[in-house]
């Protein structure tokens, strides 16, 4: 152990452990391979290991699943999914085919293992991949036990919930995609490109070109109340009565050591505090899957459940 260990205090260690962590895995997800699809699963894996570093233990994160609603609709394949298993069901597991339900789903994560640039491929496939998760929508159809009674409904603080949706990337997308509002909340970026200016000097391996990036669109305007609303309150009347006490931005998480940002550690506290508000899962709403799944059949099989229900 050198003399300079020896002497940090336990924080600063910590601070340091953060730096050599993301050192690596800037590493790790810049390895080059002529396999893309195994390169590309190689990565996922990789973005899955950093995020069970930093969320609870009560979220599970699942690879390649499907998320759906009580009406029906699924999303586009998701890489990586943050939901909470505990009291919300899989509506289908088998092997590796998962359908998840978007009532548990805290965040989701879309890995990209190539450059996402401004043409109109990328940013068509970005930007429907998105769109695909917020057109789903979440149920108040639920029924639960409190401490006095049965309750019928969902909280009047989290009456339409919606994921927290992040980007992993090698490379930083354009401004057009980073701006546009309904794409993604986070984005990761694991860049060792050369940031000097000089081009002749060589690349420091110790310096920020081996760093992670985090981009938070609405890190300095949206405060937590914001935030709450926008999770929370998707499809609802806004009350804005939160910002009266949760006027803070996710910028006031953000930590530096010796003027250079820390990023994985930000990270972790910027994305707990929302996990935080979310505070998943949204009550189920088995009623509301039972009627989704009952009108597949159509008129006859509505007869026939009531009948059984008569009888």
């Amino acid at each position: 152990m050198s003399e300079k260990t020896q002497n940090e205090s336990p924080m600063q260690a910590i601070i340091h452990n953060y730096i050599e962590t993301e050192k690596s895995l800037v590493t790790q997800l810049n390895f080059q391979a002529n396999h893309s699809l195994t390169i590309g699963g190689f990565r996922e894996e990789i973005w899955k290991q950093l995020f069970q570093q930093i969320i609870p233990k009560k979220y599970v994160i699942e690879q390649s699943v499907f998320l759906m609603d009580s009406n029906g609709k699924v999303s586009n394949e998701v890489d990586l999914a943050i939901f909470d298993e505990m009291y919300t069901p899989y509506i289908f597991r088998n092997g590796r085919i998962k359908f998840i339900p978007i009532e548990a789903v805290a965040a989701v994560i879309q890995c990209k293992s190539t450059n996402v640039n401004s043409k109109k491929t990328d940013k068509y496939d970005l930007e429907e991949w998105c769109q695909s998760i917020n057109d789903l929508n979440t149920s108040g159809d639920s029924v639960t036990r409190v401490i006095s009674e049965l309750k019928q409904g969902p909280a009047k603080s989290q009456s339409g919930t919606r994921p927290i949706k992040i980007l992993c990337a090698l490379k930083e997308p354009p401004k057009n995609i980073i701006d546009n509002d309904g794409n993604f909340d986070f984005y990761v970026i694991a860049d060792m490109e050369e940031k000097s200016t000089n081009k002749i000097e060589s690349v420091d391996k110790n310096k920020s070109n081996y760093k992670i990036k985090i981009i938070i669109p609405h890190e300095d305007d949206w405060d937590l109340g914001d935030w709450h609303e926008e999770l929370n309150m998707r499809g609802n009347i806004k009350t804005g009565f939160e910002k009266k006490i949760l006027n803070r931005t996710l910028s006031e998480y953000k930590i530096t050591y010796q003027d250079q940002p820390v990023s994985l550690l930000s990270l972790n506290l910027q994305l707990n505090q929302l996990l935080m508000l979310i505070n998943n899962p949204m009550l189920f709403p088995h009623n509301a899957y039972a009627k989704m799944f009952n009108s597949i059949g159509g008129e006859d099989n509505k007869n026939g459940t009531d009948k059984n229900r008569r009888a």
